[in-house]
């Protein structure tokens, strides 16, 4: 039996849709895979650094990794109404913020590609663990920042403002769902290896949706302090048709993701 290694987040939507891969729940083809979760940011870097076989990419990074890295058609988390939103405890002009002063889940994510898209220009952010931008902003250390995730269901409890649906303007920009990150597995591996790990993905996926109530302890396991309606709210918005196989829609949105981002990268 061969093993690798495979990166993602801990976040509801990742979990669940690894769960029956990683427990063996479903046939996973004489493969065993090596788990290892991590912020998206830092599962970017280890893919920079080609340290993972298999890892869940921001598609801002995958951007600069597709040398190195082929997108799966299954594990994405792409679609309408999910995207970044920037947000701020005071009413600012976020244009005239000194970069210093916006903060962002991660140099590579795509929510600082899309907040640049939404600023037409490159600016240098400062970087926080997803989590935290909420407090930053609470405790005034930035005036805006972007937040993503489950974050998304909690900021307006906490008294912060939304400035910008980046996902909306992406969406109304383009007319595509939102490319937020993917599942890429190393060029090095054969086609036919590429395409097994493609399958068990898929059927992994399947498995979930068809079995809801079987990922629940392994998603609860990595979900923190998150509420069970959070919990639900966070899968069903990230996880969809999709995920199951991005199609052709889903590809053409990744590369428009790259036009768009030719002048700012």
């Amino acid at each position: 039996m061969t093993t690798l290694t495979v990166g993602y987040s801990t976040c509801p939507n990742d979990t669940f849709i690894f769960d029956a891969m990683i427990h063996g729940k479903i046939d996973t083809e004489d493969l065993r895979f090596e788990p290892e979760l991590a912020d998206v940011e830092n599962l970017n870097m280890c893919a920079f650094k080609q340290e993972l076989d298999i890892s869940k990419l921001s598609y801002h990074a995958y951007l600069f990794l597709r040398d190195q890295y082929a997108l799966l058609n299954s594990g994405s988390a792409l679609g309408h109404n999910c995207g970044p939103l920037l947000i701020c405890k005071n009413d600012v002009n976020v244009r005239e913020l000194p970069p210093a002063r916006i903060g962002i889940p991660g140099k590579y994510t795509t929510a600082n590609l899309l907040l640049m898209l939404y600023l037409k220009k490159r600016i240098n952010a400062k970087n926080f663990l997803f989590s935290d931008i909420e407090t930053a902003l609470l405790n005034e250390e930035i005036d805006a920042g972007v937040i993503i995730h489950e974050n998304r269901f909690t900021y307006e409890a906490k008294g912060l403002k939304k400035i910008q649906d980046l996902g909306e303007f992406w969406e109304s920009r383009t007319k595509l769902p939102i490319p937020l990150g993917g599942i890429a597995v190393k060029k090095q591996f054969s086609f036919d290896l590429q395409q097994k790990i493609d399958r068990i993905l898929k059927r992994s996926i399947q498995f979930a949706f068809d079995n809801p109530e079987s990922s629940r302890e392994y998603v609860r396991k990595h979900a923190q302090e998150m509420s069970d309606d959070v919990m639900r709210s966070h899968i069903a918005l990230y996880v969809n048709k999709y995920t199951l196989d991005l199609g052709k829609t889903g590809h053409t949105a990744v590369e428009r993701l790259l036009t768009e981002s030719t002048g700012i990268l």
